[in-house]
């Protein structure tokens, strides 16, 4: 039986994990619990893109040795993973020893499509890509995402013919064959597609020393996309296993900065590769803070960390998946975070502090954790509607907090226990049984919630849940 397998952009070492990348493991982590919860055998693969001139330079830049760089980097970045309570089966890293040597068979079986050619032209070295004399006249002359000047560029490379597969892209994109959502990016890239050139995927080697070297040809080195693509199929043991237990992928997990990589190039990549398309590509947007892109340049990045370290992982959880778009950007300001936080304390920990003290004044005991559909949040989940699907369990508890002040058991135990107790099971039954769904999105929070109600002896948590400040 395949494996449900769903893969995430390998972020660039060059720096910190930031909120972008949050952004990236959430959402893999609550596919994968659902999809686990639906009884599926889940594969997530995660790794770190660890080739390139900007890494080789930051390493310098700190008189350090660019492996012992690019290991320390790796490292931080599992262990951010790890702090978002996020899981992955397997990691690359692009300069794992078994990545290199497939990368340079793949190279191999893509020689049919490359060629060597002369390029004069204009290079951002921050998004280490090669841009169009209509992509520079566009921007001004400057790379809006970095705020510096397009580099100048004269140089012999090697190129993946796009064009050869152009038709075929265009096809199994239409044809939803390769589900792009939201179906808006699909548009966008479409538009795109008729004139994206043919792709630089070497250096030379006096340009960047740091890579994987071309097959055949040492002067050169390959360039992001062999190298950081192919990661995808490398790390599941490509060529050299046959890896249909896990490929196609289900789901890709990209930014929308990247989406024209994974929807043209990586399909070149496969097409030529006569290996089948990944099933779906799941876009989100950018975190953006009080309206505006996060960068270092403007000094408004957030690290992930101070967020975590104000109110602990579950109010970030929360906050990202639920009151975050899963696929437009997502805005931060401490304000709409306080106030996130407050609608978690008031709407869910309170109920749970107020459900638990009644049912232990009043002796409700041996809840069990009943199994429920949920049709509604299932077609939310199914359509990569995360944040929709949170919002159905949320109205959920909303709804019980309107019962619990409709229904009074503290009012009604002064006339008849055994109503007040049957009030108290109904509530206490509905909450828990929203709490398998809830633990996608908040897992620590729901199992506390589950011990407190099918414990022998229901009663209130010393500590809140989430304690007003």
């Amino acid at each position: 039986m395949k494996k449900y397998y769903i893969t995430t952009a390998i972020p660039y070492v060059n720096g910190n994990p930031h909120l972008g990348h949050a952004m990236d493991y959430l959402l893999a982590d609550v596919l994968r619990r659902y999809m686990m919860m639906r009884g599926k055998d889940v594969r997530v693969q995660a790794g770190t893109d660890e080739h390139g001139s900007k890494i080789y330079k930051k390493a310098a830049e700190q008189n350090i040795p660019v492996q012992e760089f690019v290991d320390k980097n790796a490292k931080s970045f599992q262990d951010f993973i790890h702090s978002l309570d996020a899981e992955y089966t397997d990691y690359v890293r692009t300069t794992d020893e078994d990545h290199v040597r497939r990368c340079q068979l793949i190279w191999e079986k893509l020689s049919d499509h490359i060629y060597k050619d002369s390029y004069e032209g204009w290079y951002c070295e921050g998004c280490e890509r090669f841009v169009t004399d209509k992509e520079y006249d566009e921007n001004g002359g400057n790379c809006p995402d970095h705020n510096k000047p397009y580099q100048k560029l004269s140089e012999e490379n090697y190129y993946l013919r796009i064009a050869d597969f152009k038709d075929q892209i265009r096809e199994v994109i239409e044809k939803d064959e390769l589900n792009i959502c939201p179906a808006f990016r699909k548009k966008e890239f479409l538009n795109l597609l008729d004139d994206m050139p043919d792709v630089s995927i070497s250096r030379p080697k006096e340009q960047v020393i740091w890579g994987i070297p071309v097959p055949g040809d040492e002067s050169q080195v390959m360039y992001v996309w062999i190298d950081a693509l192919a990661n995808y199929i490398t790390v599941l043991g490509y060529p050299e296993k046959d890896i249909t237990d896990s490929w196609p992928a289900d789901v890709e997990i990209v930014g929308k900065d990247i989406l024209r990589f994974h929807a043209g190039i990586w399909p070149a990549m496969l097409f030529a590769l006569d290996l089948p398309m990944p099933k779906n590509i799941l876009v989100h947007g950018f975190v953006t803070v009080g309206g505006q892109k996060m960068g270092k340049s403007l000094g408004n990045a957030i690290p992930p960390e101070e967020i975590i370290e104000k109110h602990g992982l579950i109010p970030f959880r929360y906050y990202f998946l639920r009151h975050g778009s899963t696929t437009d950007d997502v805005d931060f300001t401490w304000e709409k975070y306080e106030a996130a936080y407050n609608e978690l304390a008031n709407d869910l920990g309170n109920l749970v502090q107020r459900l638990a003290t009644l049912c232990g004044k009043n002796g409700v005991n041996g809840i069990k954790v009943e199994e429920t559909e949920n049709k509604e949040f299932d077609e939310r989940m199914e359509k990569f509607e995360f944040n929709f699907g949170f919002d159905i369990l949320w109205g959920q508890i909303q709804d019980l907090n309107k019962r619990i002040d409709e229904e009074k058991p503290w009012s009604v135990a002064k006339e008849d226990l055994e109503k007040a107790k049957e009030i108290l099971r109904s509530l206490v039954q509905d909450l828990v049984n929203i709490c398998p769904r809830l633990e996608i999105f908040i897992p620590d929070t729901a199992k506390k919630i589950v011990e407190i109600f099918t414990a022998e002896e229901i009663s209130a948590p010393k500590t809140p849940l989430f304690p007003k400040n």
